[in-house]
């Protein structure tokens, strides 16, 4: 995808072995590079408001694309006719409204198959497009196709507020922080593009039975489609709104200039820091919107629409469609974790060495200019969970490149010459911790800034706890894990920063755990995926086995094994914050469980059952099949990451392999 392909590696090969197998399909997927990478598969609403953007900045997209852009709409489909959040989602006002509109922009008239179908959904939907939430009513206002009294208030002035007040947006979440960024500039700017003449038409086809003049948008503010709706406004949210718009009606003119000018000023850094991919897809495209309605011919608008295919997959059984994140560095740490947990990795030592130079070179080396004054904390020695390329490391993935590293470099695999350089290695580790909170748990990208308080005022209606940094069970344990491997290897530096991180990472790890054993996650799915990062952090921290809370943790495992020996977790878990079942056995899971089980009891029967379970899903290629969503961020957006099929289950194999060979 986006040109690349994976490499052919003159490895091991033609084994009956199921985890030779395994190994052998894992290091058929390694790319040029050194990398792995699996399409991290979310759902149409980039792909839609990357057509509306390039439609906007009169950027036409060619009929070869435009082509395989409908095709993806095409395999994404409901049988309903509607788009929606995730691979498994019903219909979503947000999503499909957006898609109808991208679609038509392309040159699809209203009668199309893709388009009938879904019009008619949204007719028939309570409140119809004008319930479409607050995200979905600013994209179309853009468009001149909702009214902006109708868009609850996002003033870019809220920027230039005192930093130390608790609702400057410097104290939100990274991602939260520079989407409304985007919106508060574009929103200030009551930025409205004009369609050309499809403007009338899909004023009619989105509102029928009503002149566009004759609504009452201001009506509509607070309008939210129950099938669109996670976290309702709050009280406190909803007066600051009525507050807001109040003021909307006379802003003072002056402050609002110097709002926007400061907006834009930082658009701009984050645009020129990122390489113009920005954080991610979803501000890089409100920001191109930001310079094209600063100037049309603004020198950093085509730099901003180039980076934005740095987001683009593309092939013909799926067209071409934009992911959230790309995750070079996350699945090539967990890849070389897999293979390193095999009875023989010095068979595998060319892919192994490979991906060790990828990690190495992707390091972020340098500091980012002034960026105390934009409120970003340091990135010296950290990961991206992509290529590096935006240059935004996160805990976990510097967290599980560090653990890789280090087990590469203990089996001797890596020349002299190609090592990385121990101060490297503890720039990483001064990268970890400065992300640990005071609580002892660690964020992804930043400490936590604000307060959870924050939650109070959530805008976003369709995602939850998504308003600051918080310390999550998995990032907690991937550094836990990673800082103890560390100082495994490097018992004399950093000893007091690192015996003080780990023991309050472990004492944060203990705390969390219920009184049934399991974890809450939050970046996967859910207490199955938190279990095995916790289990995994608690061993490389020197816990027993014999510990109470590995114990809890072992016999949770146990009790929702399924009969046949699988594991299987529905998404929905999630959503409801309990455990539910997945009525079919999920490779992914299964060994998410296996690999946490043979930390603690790698002799008991789960673990063969498991395993046996696991084997009998493998193909004739090594390969696993395609099954339901692993991942999910903000709890309602469901994730599927297309290479954990490949890397954890042969993980399991092999560690498994490597556990019957040490056997006396």
């Amino acid at each position: 995808m986006r040109g690349e392909s994976p490499a052919q590696q003159s490895e091991p090969g033609g084994s009956e072995d199921p985890a030779q197998r395994a190994l052998e399909h894992l290091v058929s997927l390694q790319r040029p590079d050194g990398s792995w990478e699996g399409e991290m598969v979310w759902c149409t609403m980039i792909l839609s408001q990357y057509i509306i953007v390039r439609h906007i900045v009169r950027r036409p997209i060619e009929a070869a694309e435009a082509r395989l852009m409908v095709r993806h709409y095409e395999v994404t489909r409901n049988p309903d006719g509607s788009w929606g959040l995730h691979g498994e989602s019903a219909g979503y006002v947000f999503t499909t409204t957006l898609a109808y509109v991208a679609l038509r922009l392309l040159g699809l008239p209203p009668e199309h198959p893709l388009l009938a179908p879904a019009l008619a959904w949204l007719h028939r939907q309570p409140g119809g497009v004008l319930s479409i939430p607050t995200w979905g009513k600013l994209w179309l206002a853009m468009m001149d196709l909702y009214g902006w009294e109708g868009v609850n208030p996002c003033p870019p002035e809220l920027f230039v507020l005192p930093e130390w007040l608790p609702v400057h947006p410097n104290h939100y979440y990274c991602h939260t922080r520079y989407i409304y960024l985007g919106i508060a500039y574009l929103y200030g700017r009551r930025f409205r593009a004009r369609l050309g003449p499809i403007t009338e038409q899909l004023r009619r086809e989105l509102y029928p039975g009503v002149a566009y003049a004759d609504i009452d948008f201001a009506a509509h503010r607070h309008d939210i489609a129950q099938s669109d709706l996670y976290v309702r406004p709050s009280p406190a949210l909803r007066r600051a709104y009525d507050a807001l718009w109040a003021y909307e009606r006379r802003p003072l003119r002056g402050l609002r200039q110097a709002a926007l000018d400061r907006c834009f000023e930082r658009i701009l850094y984050e645009q020129r820091m990122s390489r113009y991919q920005a954080l991610s897809p979803v501000n890089g495209l409100l920001n191109c919107l930001a310079l094209y309605s600063r100037s049309p011919h603004h020198p950093d608008l085509p730099p901003s629409l180039q980076g934005l295919e740095a987001w683009r997959w593309q092939d013909e059984a799926e067209g071409i469609r934009y992911a959230g994140a790309r995750s070079h560095a996350w699945d090539t740490a967990f890849a070389l974790q897999a293979i390193l947990a095999s009875p023989d990795p010095g068979a595998w030592a060319l892919a192994l060495r490979r991906g060790y130079g990828f990690l190495r070179d992707t390091q972020m080396s340098t500091e980012l200019p002034h960026h105390q004054q934009e409120r970003r904390d340091p990135i010296l020695g950290g990961w991206c969970f992509s290529d590096g390329g935006h240059r935004w490391p996160v805990s976990d993935c510097t967290a599980e490149a560090l653990t890789a590293l280090l087990g590469v470099q203990a089996r001797g695999l890596v020349p002299p010459a190609e090592r990385m350089a121990e101060e490297r290695l503890e720039q990483a580790v001064a990268f970890i911790l400065r992300r640990q909170n005071p609580d002892g748990g660690f964020g992804t990208y930043e400490r936590r800034r604000g307060s959870y308080l924050l939650e109070l005022i959530n805008p976003s209606e369709m995602y939850g706890n998504c308003m600051t940094e918080r310390s999550y069970i998995e990032c907690t344990a991937s550094s836990v894990a990673a800082l103890a491997h560390f100082r495994h290897a490097y018992p004399w530096r950093l000893r007091p920063q690192l015996d003080r991180a780990l023991w309050r990472g472990v004492r944060f790890l203990r705390g969390q755990q219920r009184a049934d054993g399991s974890y809450p996650g939050f970046w996967g799915i859910y207490f199955t995926y938190a279990i095995f990062h916790v289990v995994k952090g608690l061993r490389a921290a020197g816990v027993l086995p014999t510990d109470p809370v590995l114990v809890r943790a072992a016999r949770w495992l146990k009790d929702h094994q399924k009969p046949e020996g699988a594991w299987g977790e529905h998404h929905t878990s999630c959503l409801e914050d309990r455990y539910v079942e997945h009525p079919q056995g999920q490779v992914v899971m299964t060994a998410w469980a296996l690999l946490a089980l043979m930390e603690i009891d790698p002799r008991c029967t789960a673990v063969e059952r498991g395993v046996a379970w696991l084997r009998s899903q493998q193909r004739s290629d090594g390969s696993f099949p395609q099954q339901s969503q692993n991942g999910v961020f903000f709890g309602t957006a469901m994730l599927d990451y297309r290479l954990y099929k490949a890397y954890f289950p042969a993980w399991v194999l092999a560690r498994h392999a490597a556990l019957r060979a040490a056997r006396p």
